[in-house]
């Protein structure tokens, strides 16, 4: 088991299998019928697929992980596992994981492979460079709930483009709280993800609130496509506005205490409108 141990970390089960739900979620909300295997299959792809980008951008920061607290103990930093054990391993799951999305359609597994390429090859070493990196890595990370529902559907629409525009416009908020209560651990490896210029100031935290007003008329938009019905636009809207009160609390109180309790905010946020979308559905 303790040789084992290390191959799971490097997958980062707690995030894939959150990304992998999103994934989950976005095919059970198609207007199709769901067999079992078919739902064990697509949530495998989801959490392989994250998982292969997650060693990806692992292999890439070694070194600066080794300086962070939060990352020191990782399999590569402490040497547990080598890079090149890593990189195969990485390679196989990334091959399973585009060949389960390819059982549902070559769509699927297309959006899939430019997801692991955009987080692994460009969001992560943009990093350092500035908060352009949150941009490019919102792409990827909105991705899930567009590849489930084009898993379930064969095709490509607006409503697949809605939920990943829900999820692109909540990255901001998400990781800019992340990167706020981590500032300290990110500056020490050179990673610069906040933006105008990495300032924990109310300029930043209104940058963060405009991004956060988008959930609002956005959360209405699978109401209004026939997606799901009323009960769900109410609770999206409900709970877009109370996450964008907390952005406002965060301009009057720009701490770390306050960004923290946003970051919660914007899990329960995504949780909590995916489940109203789905017991809601059309």
């Amino acid at each position: 088991m303790n040789k084992i141990k290390p191959y799971i970390d490097l997958l980062k089960s707690r995030l894939s299998m959150t990304v992998a739900f999103s994934g989950t979620f976005g095919f059970l909300l198609a207007p199709v019928e769901h067999k079992a295997l078919d739902i064990i299959l697509i949530s495998l792809g989801g959490f392989l697929l994250t998982g292969a980008a997650n060693i990806v951008n692992q292999l890439k920061e070694i070194e600066y992980d080794k300086l962070m607290k939060r990352t020191a103990k990782r399999p590569l930093p402490t040497q547990t596992l080598t890079p090149q054990n890593a990189q195969i391993y990485g390679l196989i799951v990334a091959a399973l994981a585009l060949g389960l999305l390819s059982y549902f359609t070559w769509k699927a597994a297309a959006i899939g492979l430019l997801s692991y390429i955009l987080y692994g090859y460009v969001y992560t070493p943009l990093k350092r460079v500035g908060p352009i990196s949150v941009f490019v890595g919102a792409f990827p990370g909105a991705f899930p709930p567009m590849i489930g529902w084009v898993a379930a559907t064969q095709h490509f629409g607006w409503e697949p483009g809605i939920l990943f525009a829900i999820q692109f416009f909540w990255q901001f908020p998400h990781f800019w709280a992340i990167a706020w209560v981590a500032d300290a651990d990110y500056k020490k490896a050179g990673f610069r993800m906040l933006p105008n210029d990495g300032k924990k100031d109310l300029k930043t935290a209104f940058t963060i609130m405009i991004y956060t007003v988008f959930l609002i008329p956005l959360g209405f938009l699978p109401y209004m496509m026939h997606m799901t019905g009323i009960t769900s636009a109410i609770i999206t809207i409900v709970a877009g506005s109370l996450f964008l009160g907390q952005t406002f609390y965060l301009m009057m109180k720009p701490t770390d205490k306050a960004a923290r309790w946003m970051m919660f905010g914007s899990f329960i946020y995504l949780l909590l409108v995916q489940i109203a979308f789905l017991f809601d559905k059309a």
